[in-house]
Protein backbone atom coordinates (compact mmCIF):
# COMPACT_ATOMS: atom_id res chain seq x y z
CA UNK A 1 0.00 0.00 0.00
CA UNK A 2 1.39 3.51 -1.09
CA UNK A 3 2.31 5.54 1.88
CA UNK A 4 0.43 8.75 1.95
CA UNK A 5 2.41 11.89 3.01
CA UNK A 6 0.05 14.33 4.31
CA UNK A 7 1.47 18.40 3.51
CA UNK A 8 -1.96 19.58 3.31
CA UNK A 9 -1.91 21.40 6.58
CA UNK A 10 0.17 21.24 10.25
CA UNK A 11 -2.96 20.89 11.38
CA UNK A 12 -3.40 17.06 10.15
CA UNK A 13 -1.29 16.39 13.00
CA UNK A 14 -2.03 13.40 15.52
CA UNK A 15 -1.23 13.46 19.12
CA UNK A 16 1.53 10.81 19.87
CA UNK A 17 1.66 7.57 22.49
CA UNK A 18 2.85 10.02 25.67
CA UNK A 19 0.65 13.08 24.73
CA UNK A 20 -1.98 10.46 24.62
CA UNK A 21 -1.21 8.87 28.18
CA UNK A 22 -1.07 12.53 29.50
CA UNK A 23 -4.72 13.06 28.36
CA UNK A 24 -5.91 9.80 29.66
CA UNK A 25 -4.18 10.45 32.93
CA UNK A 26 -5.25 13.93 33.31
CA UNK A 27 -7.09 15.79 35.95
CA UNK A 28 -10.12 17.46 35.68
CA UNK A 29 -12.84 19.60 37.16
CA UNK A 30 -15.58 21.90 35.53
CA UNK A 31 -13.73 24.92 33.83
CA UNK A 32 -16.62 27.22 33.51
CA UNK A 33 -16.44 27.43 37.50
CA UNK A 34 -12.73 27.93 36.98
CA UNK A 35 -12.16 24.28 39.12
CA UNK A 36 -9.87 22.11 36.05
CA UNK A 37 -6.46 22.10 37.55
CA UNK A 38 -5.06 21.14 34.29
CA UNK A 39 -6.80 24.18 32.50
CA UNK A 40 -5.58 26.21 35.11
CA UNK A 41 -2.44 25.24 34.69
CA UNK A 42 -2.23 25.01 30.79
CA UNK A 43 -3.13 29.00 31.06
CA UNK A 44 -0.63 29.97 33.63
CA UNK A 45 2.02 28.24 31.78
CA UNK A 46 0.52 30.02 28.08
CA UNK A 47 0.20 33.47 30.28
CA UNK A 48 4.35 33.03 31.13
CA UNK A 49 5.42 31.87 27.81
CA UNK A 50 3.58 34.98 26.24
CA UNK A 51 4.39 37.65 28.54
CA UNK A 52 0.87 38.48 29.70
CA UNK A 53 -1.03 38.48 32.52
CA UNK A 54 -3.60 35.58 31.87
CA UNK A 55 -4.46 33.11 29.52
CA UNK A 56 -8.05 31.84 28.29
CA UNK A 57 -8.25 28.37 26.50
CA UNK A 58 -11.02 27.36 23.73
CA UNK A 59 -11.76 25.03 21.25
CA UNK A 60 -9.74 26.95 18.05
CA UNK A 61 -7.74 29.59 16.81
CA UNK A 62 -10.83 31.13 15.40
CA UNK A 63 -12.52 31.29 18.50
CA UNK A 64 -9.92 32.68 20.15
CA UNK A 65 -9.25 35.58 17.78
CA UNK A 66 -13.12 36.58 17.39
CA UNK A 67 -13.01 36.60 21.31
CA UNK A 68 -10.22 38.69 21.16
CA UNK A 69 -11.56 40.88 18.80
CA UNK A 70 -15.04 42.12 20.60
CA UNK A 71 -13.15 42.11 23.81
CA UNK A 72 -11.10 44.85 22.29
CA UNK A 73 -13.91 46.66 20.47
CA UNK A 74 -17.18 48.26 20.35
CA UNK A 75 -20.04 47.47 17.38
CA UNK A 76 -19.93 49.93 14.74
CA UNK A 77 -15.98 50.24 14.96
CA UNK A 78 -13.30 49.59 12.45
CA UNK A 79 -10.64 46.40 12.79
CA UNK A 80 -7.28 48.04 10.75
CA UNK A 81 -5.43 44.75 9.33
CA UNK A 82 -3.61 42.94 6.40
CA UNK A 83 -4.91 42.20 3.04
CA UNK A 84 -4.32 38.64 3.19
CA UNK A 85 -4.86 38.13 6.76
CA UNK A 86 -6.61 34.93 8.32
CA UNK A 87 -9.15 37.02 10.40
CA UNK A 88 -10.18 39.01 7.26
CA UNK A 89 -10.25 36.12 4.97
CA UNK A 90 -10.60 32.46 6.54
CA UNK A 91 -12.95 33.00 9.98
CA UNK A 92 -15.64 33.44 8.36
CA UNK A 93 -16.83 36.86 8.59
CA UNK A 94 -17.74 36.38 12.67
CA UNK A 95 -16.18 40.01 13.57
CA UNK A 96 -18.89 41.66 11.00
CA UNK A 97 -21.53 39.34 11.84
CA UNK A 98 -21.32 39.26 15.21
CA UNK A 99 -18.95 42.40 16.42
CA UNK A 100 -21.16 44.79 14.05
CA UNK A 101 -17.60 46.12 12.71
CA UNK A 102 -15.99 47.23 9.81
CA UNK A 103 -12.80 45.59 8.03
CA UNK A 104 -10.32 48.14 7.03
CA UNK A 105 -7.68 46.55 5.01
CA UNK A 106 -4.09 47.60 4.39
CA UNK A 107 -1.49 45.99 2.24
CA UNK A 108 0.71 43.07 3.76
CA UNK A 109 4.40 43.52 3.15
CA UNK A 110 6.20 40.48 2.04
CA UNK A 111 7.07 39.38 5.18
CA UNK A 112 3.56 39.38 6.49
CA UNK A 113 3.79 42.68 8.60
CA UNK A 114 2.02 46.07 8.11
CA UNK A 115 3.60 49.35 7.52
CA UNK A 116 3.09 51.59 10.76
CA UNK A 117 3.03 54.52 8.14
CA UNK A 118 0.28 53.28 5.45
CA UNK A 119 -1.46 51.85 8.98
CA UNK A 120 -1.34 55.38 10.57
CA UNK A 121 -3.00 57.18 7.26
CA UNK A 122 -6.32 54.91 7.71
CA UNK A 123 -6.48 55.32 11.64
CA UNK A 124 -9.41 57.71 12.73
CA UNK A 125 -11.40 58.89 15.35
CA UNK A 126 -15.40 58.10 15.10
CA UNK A 127 -17.36 61.18 14.19
CA UNK A 128 -20.73 61.71 12.76
CA UNK A 129 -19.88 60.22 10.08
CA UNK A 130 -16.92 58.03 9.93
CA UNK A 131 -16.41 54.51 12.24
CA UNK A 132 -13.79 54.83 14.62
CA UNK A 133 -10.84 52.49 15.13
CA UNK A 134 -11.54 50.23 17.48
CA UNK A 135 -8.01 47.64 17.06
CA UNK A 136 -5.29 46.94 14.49
CA UNK A 137 -4.61 43.09 14.14
CA UNK A 138 -1.63 41.53 12.86
CA UNK A 139 -0.96 37.94 12.03
CA UNK A 140 2.72 36.34 12.76
CA UNK A 141 3.71 33.49 11.40
CA UNK A 142 2.09 34.82 8.55
CA UNK A 143 -0.43 31.48 6.85
CA UNK A 144 -0.86 33.51 2.97
CA UNK A 145 3.07 34.81 2.95
CA UNK A 146 4.31 31.62 2.94
CA UNK A 147 4.79 31.42 6.79
CA UNK A 148 7.28 34.55 6.64
CA UNK A 149 8.11 35.34 10.68
CA UNK A 150 7.36 38.94 10.90
CA UNK A 151 10.60 40.80 12.67
CA UNK A 152 10.16 42.15 16.33
CA UNK A 153 11.15 45.60 15.33
CA UNK A 154 8.09 45.49 13.03
CA UNK A 155 6.14 44.51 15.72
CA UNK A 156 7.37 46.97 18.14
CA UNK A 157 6.91 49.55 15.24
CA UNK A 158 2.74 48.85 15.18
CA UNK A 159 2.81 48.64 18.71
CA UNK A 160 3.88 52.32 19.72
CA UNK A 161 1.65 53.63 16.63
CA UNK A 162 -0.97 51.92 18.09
CA UNK A 163 -0.06 53.40 22.09
CA UNK A 164 0.17 56.87 20.38
CA UNK A 165 -3.63 56.19 19.00
CA UNK A 166 -4.70 55.07 21.83
CA UNK A 167 -5.76 51.33 19.95
CA UNK A 168 -5.28 48.13 21.06
CA UNK A 169 -2.85 45.71 19.17
CA UNK A 170 -3.87 42.45 18.36
CA UNK A 171 -1.66 39.23 17.46
CA UNK A 172 -3.01 36.62 15.66
CA UNK A 173 -0.08 33.98 16.87
CA UNK A 174 -1.40 31.02 15.56
CA UNK A 175 1.99 29.78 14.66
CA UNK A 176 3.87 32.39 17.19
CA UNK A 177 6.12 28.98 17.99
CA UNK A 178 7.49 28.89 14.92
CA UNK A 179 8.28 32.55 14.44
CA UNK A 180 10.43 31.85 17.79
CA UNK A 181 12.01 29.19 16.53
CA UNK A 182 12.65 30.99 13.08
CA UNK A 183 13.77 34.73 14.41
CA UNK A 184 15.64 32.71 17.44
CA UNK A 185 13.81 35.12 19.66
CA UNK A 186 11.28 33.99 22.64
CA UNK A 187 7.31 34.53 21.60
CA UNK A 188 6.75 36.92 24.77
CA UNK A 189 9.75 39.67 23.27
CA UNK A 190 7.55 38.88 20.22
CA UNK A 191 4.51 40.02 21.48
CA UNK A 192 5.38 42.23 23.91
CA UNK A 193 4.07 45.21 22.20
CA UNK A 194 0.96 43.59 21.75
CA UNK A 195 -2.22 43.67 23.99
CA UNK A 196 -3.24 40.72 23.34
CA UNK A 197 -1.98 37.52 21.72
CA UNK A 198 -3.76 34.07 20.38
CA UNK A 199 -1.49 30.82 19.68
CA UNK A 200 -2.89 27.82 18.38
CA UNK A 201 -2.24 24.08 19.56
CA UNK A 202 -3.30 21.83 17.06
CA UNK A 203 -0.81 22.92 14.63
CA UNK A 204 3.25 22.46 14.65
CA UNK A 205 2.84 22.03 18.57
CA UNK A 206 0.73 18.67 17.47
CA UNK A 207 -2.64 18.13 19.78
CA UNK A 208 -5.67 17.59 18.86
CA UNK A 209 -7.54 20.42 19.69
CA UNK A 210 -7.55 23.97 21.09
CA UNK A 211 -6.23 27.41 21.40
CA UNK A 212 -4.88 30.23 23.81
CA UNK A 213 -5.59 33.91 23.97
CA UNK A 214 -3.66 35.84 26.62
CA UNK A 215 -3.77 39.58 27.78
CA UNK A 216 -4.30 41.37 30.81
CA UNK A 217 -6.17 39.75 33.71
CA UNK A 218 -9.06 42.68 32.93
CA UNK A 219 -9.18 41.90 28.52
CA UNK A 220 -9.53 37.79 29.57
CA UNK A 221 -11.97 38.05 31.99
CA UNK A 222 -14.10 40.21 29.34
CA UNK A 223 -13.15 37.64 26.80
CA UNK A 224 -14.45 34.49 28.83
CA UNK A 225 -17.81 36.13 28.46
CA UNK A 226 -17.54 36.29 24.75
CA UNK A 227 -16.24 32.36 24.79
CA UNK A 228 -19.59 31.51 26.66
CA UNK A 229 -21.39 33.54 24.17
CA UNK A 230 -19.72 32.15 21.21
CA UNK A 231 -20.20 28.32 23.03
CA UNK A 232 -16.40 27.75 24.13
CA UNK A 233 -17.19 27.31 27.71
CA UNK A 234 -16.08 23.73 27.98
CA UNK A 235 -16.34 21.28 30.93
CA UNK A 236 -13.86 18.80 31.71
CA UNK A 237 -11.67 20.26 29.34
CA UNK A 238 -8.49 18.91 30.85
CA UNK A 239 -7.88 16.31 29.20
CA UNK A 240 -7.46 17.94 26.07
CA UNK A 241 -5.89 20.92 28.22
CA UNK A 242 -3.36 17.84 29.19
CA UNK A 243 -2.14 18.08 25.48
CA UNK A 244 -1.56 21.69 25.57
CA UNK A 245 0.95 21.45 28.59
CA UNK A 246 2.77 18.69 27.05
CA UNK A 247 3.07 20.39 23.95
CA UNK A 248 5.04 23.49 25.20
CA UNK A 249 6.74 21.39 27.64
CA UNK A 250 8.07 19.09 24.79
CA UNK A 251 7.41 20.20 21.53
CA UNK A 252 8.37 23.64 20.85
CA UNK A 253 12.18 23.45 20.43
CA UNK A 254 11.58 20.20 17.84
CA UNK A 255 9.64 22.94 15.67
CA UNK A 256 12.87 23.51 14.19
CA UNK A 257 13.01 20.23 12.72
CA UNK A 258 10.13 21.18 10.34
CA UNK A 259 11.38 23.90 9.21
CA UNK A 260 14.09 22.30 7.71
CA UNK A 261 12.08 19.52 6.31
CA UNK A 262 10.44 22.25 4.52
CA UNK A 263 13.60 23.49 3.51
CA UNK A 264 14.21 20.15 1.78
CA UNK A 265 11.43 20.46 0.44
CA UNK A 266 11.30 23.67 -1.27
CA UNK A 267 14.60 22.53 -2.56
CA UNK A 268 13.43 19.54 -3.49
CA UNK A 269 10.59 21.24 -6.15
CA UNK A 270 12.75 24.10 -6.89
CA UNK A 271 15.18 22.14 -8.80
CA UNK A 272 12.16 21.67 -11.30
CA UNK A 273 11.35 24.11 -14.01
CA UNK A 274 7.45 23.05 -13.29
CA UNK A 275 7.75 25.22 -10.07
CA UNK A 276 8.51 28.44 -8.54
CA UNK A 277 9.09 28.04 -4.62
CA UNK A 278 9.64 30.40 -1.67
CA UNK A 279 12.58 29.72 0.45
CA UNK A 280 10.70 29.28 3.74
CA UNK A 281 11.68 31.01 6.66
CA UNK A 282 9.12 28.03 9.11
CA UNK A 283 7.16 24.99 7.67
CA UNK A 284 5.25 26.79 4.46
CA UNK A 285 6.03 26.07 0.96
CA UNK A 286 4.47 28.16 -1.31
CA UNK A 287 5.29 26.91 -4.82
CA UNK A 288 3.47 28.34 -7.95
CA UNK A 289 2.93 26.35 -10.83
CA UNK A 290 4.59 27.12 -14.45
CA UNK A 291 3.35 24.15 -15.79
CA UNK A 292 -0.26 22.89 -15.29
CA UNK A 293 -2.22 24.52 -12.66
CA UNK A 294 -3.09 23.77 -9.07
CA UNK A 295 -6.10 21.59 -9.47
CA UNK A 296 -4.02 19.26 -11.85
CA UNK A 297 -1.23 19.22 -9.72
CA UNK A 298 -3.90 18.28 -6.34
CA UNK A 299 -5.05 15.05 -8.55
CA UNK A 300 -1.86 14.01 -9.68
CA UNK A 301 0.12 14.40 -6.52
CA UNK A 302 -2.88 12.54 -4.81
CA UNK A 303 -2.79 9.79 -6.95
CA UNK A 304 0.97 9.22 -6.13
CA UNK A 305 0.10 9.61 -2.45
CA UNK A 306 0.87 13.40 -1.36
CA UNK A 307 -1.61 15.36 -0.02
CA UNK A 308 -1.51 19.08 -0.50
CA UNK A 309 -3.63 22.12 -0.89
CA UNK A 310 -4.48 24.68 -3.38
CA UNK A 311 -3.49 28.50 -2.71
CA UNK A 312 -4.73 29.60 -5.76
CA UNK A 313 -5.07 28.77 -9.64
CA UNK A 314 -1.60 28.68 -9.90
CA UNK A 315 -0.39 28.51 -6.89
CA UNK A 316 0.09 25.49 -3.91
CA UNK A 317 0.78 25.06 -0.15
CA UNK A 318 2.68 22.00 1.67
CA UNK A 319 3.37 22.13 5.16
CA UNK A 320 5.44 20.16 7.39
CA UNK A 321 4.68 19.13 10.42
CA UNK A 322 5.34 16.96 13.24
CA UNK A 323 3.96 13.20 11.48
CA UNK A 324 6.22 14.23 8.88
CA UNK A 325 9.88 13.43 8.79
CA UNK A 326 13.08 13.63 6.53
CA UNK A 327 12.32 10.10 4.86
CA UNK A 328 8.93 11.31 4.00
CA UNK A 329 10.03 14.47 2.49
CA UNK A 330 12.51 12.55 0.22
CA UNK A 331 9.94 10.19 -0.66
CA UNK A 332 7.63 13.07 -1.59
CA UNK A 333 10.07 14.57 -3.76
CA UNK A 334 11.24 11.25 -5.17
CA UNK A 335 7.46 10.78 -5.96
CA UNK A 336 6.94 14.56 -7.77
CA UNK A 337 10.45 14.07 -9.36
CA UNK A 338 8.19 10.32 -11.29
CA UNK A 339 5.29 12.55 -12.22
CA UNK A 340 7.92 14.75 -13.93
CA UNK A 341 9.65 12.49 -15.62
CA UNK A 342 5.93 10.83 -17.21
CA UNK A 343 6.51 7.71 -15.45
CA UNK A 344 3.82 5.73 -13.59
CA UNK A 345 3.86 6.48 -9.94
Amino acid sequence: MTKIIDLRSDTVSKPGEEMRRVMAEAEVGDDVFSDDPTVNRLEALAAERLGKEAAMFVPSGTMANLAAVLSHTRPGEEVVLGDRAHIFNMEAGGAARLGGLQMRVVRNLADGGLDPGEVAEVLRKETMHSPGTGLIALENTHNFKGGTAVPVASVDALGELARAHDVPLHMDGARIFNAQAALGVEAKRIAHACDSVSFCLSKGLGCPVGSLLCGSEEFIERARRYRKMLGGGMRQAGIIAAAGVYALENNVDRLAEDHANAALLAEGLGKHEAFRTNQPQTNIVMAEIVRGDAGDWMRKLKDAGVLAVMSGPQRMRLVTHINITRTDVELAVSRIDTILEGVAV
